[in-house]
């Protein structure tokens, strides 16, 4: 059996190695079959050994267009540095907390999160049904699995027309769920196991002063949609007077990958 993939992607100075090494270290702790771990960078220095790297991969974008904000779209390219088979993406910024088999042996070609199982509701939506119903429709694009090359379509809309794509759509995970939705490939995870640290994990509003975080049953990976992020949820600072981050000892222990 070939062994699974891990990606992740690190660019510029805004998260250090000692991300891509935590990241690691939690997939080796909740991944009990053979797999690699893959970072594409523009920087390897300070990743300890087990961590493969691999350059940043071109978006292929026209000449006149420099705009990498949606590198991440080159990850559906039909050629990845020759890499083959099914790949699980992770984004650097969350903290892995259970059994990740699950990912892999979900059925279906593509699955991602949904973006609005990590935000509280916005009524305010409801006055524009068409984009509201859009907006839930949205993956949230920092846990997908896929396999490498089945989905260059979504690439290679983009790079026929960024303009138009850069226009008609805020970010690229928007971009990317119409593309899957267009193909029949847009599929989301039990919203049980990508839970939000802020929504999923604090008590609600002035209920956080009462009782500290604690880890939802099911829960796999958090993540740090919106406020606060990571940094300052390990630091119990929460950006706001109305809600209270207490004790995460068992959340930084995760983070350090701890036995």
């Amino acid at each position: 059996m070939e062994p699974l993939l891990i990606l992740t992607m690190k660019w510029g100075t805004l998260y250090g190695p000692h991300y891509v090494n935590n990241l690691a270290r939690g997939v080796r702790k909740h991944l009990n079959r053979p797999h690699r771990f893959i970072c594409f960078t523009d920087d390897a220095e300070g990743l300890e050994p087990g961590i493969e790297t691999f350059p940043l991969p071109e978006l292929g974008l026209p000449a006149g267009h420099s705009d990498t904000r949606w590198r991440k779209l080159a990850l559906f390219r039909k050629d990845l540095f020759g890499l083959q088979g099914t790949a699980l993406f992770l984004d650097l910024d969350q903290i892995i907390v259970g059994d990740l088999t699950p990912f892999f042996d979900h059925p279906g070609p593509f699955h991602i999160i949904r973006d609005d199982d990590l935000f509280r509701s916005n009524p305010l939506r409801k006055r524009n049904p068409k984009r509201d119903a859009f907006l839930h429709s949205v993956g949230n694009s920092s846990v997908f699995r896929y396999e490498i090359g089945a989905h260059s379509y979504i690439l290679e809309a983009f790079v026929a027309d960024p303009d138009a794509a850069t226009r008609d759509f805020e970010i690229s995970q928007q971009f990317q769920s119409a593309q899957l939705a267009k193909h029949g490939h847009l599929n989301y995870w039990p919203s049980e196991w990508c839970v939000s640290f802020k929504k999923h994990c604090v008590p609600p509003h002035l209920a956080s002063y009462f009782s500290d975080p604690t880890l939802p049953k099911g829960a796999k990976i958090v993540l740090f949609a919106g406020n606060p992020k990571m940094d300052d949820a390990l630091e119990r600072k929460s950006g706001v007077w109305y809600r209270r981050i207490g004790n995460v000892d068992w959340l930084k222990s995760a983070w350090a990958a701890q036995e």
